[in-house]
């Protein structure tokens, strides 16, 4: 009987199966993934998503992109909601955000003006819903107002309401909540930051067609 310490088996013995080395936690990570998917067990998959604007969390479900978190947010907060409020099945699957990572990249290229991602709505309903869904139409490089975005929605005097349906915006960028102005043409407010509004009605104005 071998009883010699600390050799690697009795290492392992020890302290239970050995942890990958860290250059292999991408894999682990995407067989996990691809194993829950198969077996019905991931609801909600996210990743990080480099922009110029800061890293992104984004998160999809199968119906479409239920989140976007940027890097003022606290993503276990942004995670825990997700698991209380979607699903506790929740599992970081970068593959799954391959065309949610595409558009956003060909955005901020100033190659793409609308987004084709379908979006998962339940994070948010009722009048905030019917504010995002206007907050939706308004035109790349164009601007609404919190009335004009109330109004749409059916609401003209909840102008209150409008602006904090769209403070909540759980999916902002792509649905373009920084397009919303206030009436005397100021900034206002952003989940992201009013300094990331600005820099992405920027974006939009230098990229219009001629």
């Amino acid at each position: 009987m071998n009883t010699e310490p600390n050799t690697p088996l009795t290492r392992d013995l020890a302290g239970g199966i050995a942890a990958p080395p860290p250059e292999r936690w991408e894999e682990v990570r995407a067989r996990l993934a691809v194993g829950a998917t198969d077996r019905g067990m991931l609801d909600v998959a996210y990743a990080p998503v480099d922009s110029p604007i800061g890293a992104l969390l984004v998160a999809t479900t199968v119906v479409g992109i239920v989140r976007v978190a940027f890097d003022n947010e606290d993503g276990d907060a942004v995670l825990g909601e997700l698991a209380a409020r979607v699903s506790p099945r929740v599992l970081e699957a970068p593959s799954r955000l391959d065309a949610a990572r595409r558009e956003l990249e060909e955005y901020f290229d100033g190659r793409r003006t609308r987004f084709g991602l379908p979006v998962d709505w339940q994070l948010t309903a009722g009048f905030r819903r019917q504010v995002l869904g206007a907050t939706a139409e308004i035109p790349y490089g164009s601007t609404g107002t919190y009335t004009s975005v109330a109004t749409a929605a059916g609401s003209a005097r909840a102008v209150r309401a409008a602006g904090t349906a769209l403070a909540t915006n759980p999916v902002p960028v792509i649905v373009p909540c920084h397009r919303v102005l206030r009436s005397d043409g100021t900034i206002g407010g952003y989940r992201g930051g009013a300094d990331r509004k600005e820099v992405l009605l920027r974006h939009e104005s230098e990229h219009q067609a001629p």
